[in-house]
């Protein structure tokens, strides 16, 4: 998934930062609200880790832009206010899920994970087509029954092409979700990724090229 982070905390963001990615997601980090304001309105993310007490521009200000706007990403609001008054304010703000400081990595991990299932209500827990079988919280593929191993990049494209359902998918939108915002759109990124994952997935290929559009598993 395409994660933003808002954190002002910058220890507690980066800590949080490398555990998502170690979970194979693509995660942007701004510090204060009004960069978070101007992440959401270039990028599309799946899911808003967001604190709520941010300088420059509240959380509760930038929860209630990202609902104003009728978008399908999904707010986990981060609080070290954790009374029940706070809790119920933040989901009538219109955050999907509410986690109060000081919280364990697993939690959260586990939330935002659910998060991004519901923001892509037609995707199985498990993706199959072709003979691939991911497992995206176990972090686990299979081809006809044998392991693969995949870095965490080849991992996170293999889970957009089998989410796609057939579809091509343009290099692109592979940039979007399985890169963060540092990902030089002019490199050969997503071309290589796709060389190794076919080579490390094997004969026949399946992960075929569409001219001019993208690639599909078929």
């Amino acid at each position: 998934m395409r994660i933003l982070l808002v954190e002002d905390e910058r220890l507690l963001a980066d800590t949080v930062a490398q555990g998502l990615r170690r979970d194979a997601h693509a995660v942007d980090v701004v510090h204060d609200g009004g960069a978070a304001l101007e992440r959401v309105g270039v990028h599309d993310y799946d899911v808003v880790v967001l604190d709520r007490d941010l300088p420059v521009v509240h959380g509760d200000e930038v929860c209630r832009a990202i609902v104003r706007h009728d978008s399908p990403v999904r707010v986990l609001m981060l609080t070290a206010a954790a009374g029940i008054d706070d809790r119920v304010t933040g989901l009538a703000l219109g955050a999907d899920d509410y986690l109060p400081k000081p919280f364990a990595f697993r939690e959260l991990a586990a939330r935002v994970a659910a998060l991004g299932r519901r923001a892509r209500s037609a995707a199985p827990p498990v993706l199959e087509r072709a003979g691939v079988r991911l497992d995206p919280y176990r972090r686990e593929v299979y081809r006809d029954g044998r392991y693969v191993p995949l870095s965490r990049k080849e991992f996170a494209v293999l889970a957009e092409l089998l989410r796609a359902d057939g579809a091509a998918v343009s290099a692109e939108q592979l940039l979007e979700k399985a890169w963060d915002e540092h990902a030089d759109p002019f490199t050969h990124a997503v071309r290589m990724a796709i060389l190794k994952l076919r080579r490390k997935l094997g004969d026949p290929p399946i992960v075929l090229t569409e001219p001019g559009v993208g690639y599909r598993i078929p």
